[in-house]
């Protein structure tokens, strides 16, 4: 079964993307920000990190290039509402730093769980 680190600081967006990943058949583990998410993964090493890129602590943008340095084998799947209000594009910078994919928030659960299909390894 895929393990899936969610990533965010926002505790209900963290709960309803648990629920909705577990239903669809996920193991799920979530974690506040990306100190938390690398402590998660030391302990229990998910497949994929779904992360949002601005939070406290460690941002999104530090926890990919952490991730990528230290488990390369996770893919990560980088969530942005900022790049809205702001000029630079977030999202795209995200893959700069080494995230396999972005998404744009709100989206559909359809969309990421295509995503999550595509990058989960296979069994």
């Amino acid at each position: 079964m895929t393990r899936v680190l969610v990533v965010d600081d926002d505790a209900d967006f963290r709960s309803m993307l648990k629920s909705a990943l577990e239903l669809a058949g996920y193991r799920v583990d979530v974690a506040r920000d990306g100190k938390a998410a690398l402590l998660a993964q030391r302990a229990s090493p998910a497949d994929i990190l779904v992360t949002d890129l601005f939070m406290p602590e460690k941002d999104g943008f530090e926890a990919i290039e952490a991730f990528r340095e230290q488990f390369p084998a996770t893919r990560i799947v980088a969530v942005s509402g900022g790049a809205r209000l702001m000029k630079t594009d977030y999202l795209a910078a995200a893959g700069m730093v080494g995230a396999d994919a972005a998404l744009q928030k709100p989206f559909e659960m359809e969309k990421l769980l295509e995503l999550l299909e595509t990058l989960a390894p296979a069994t």
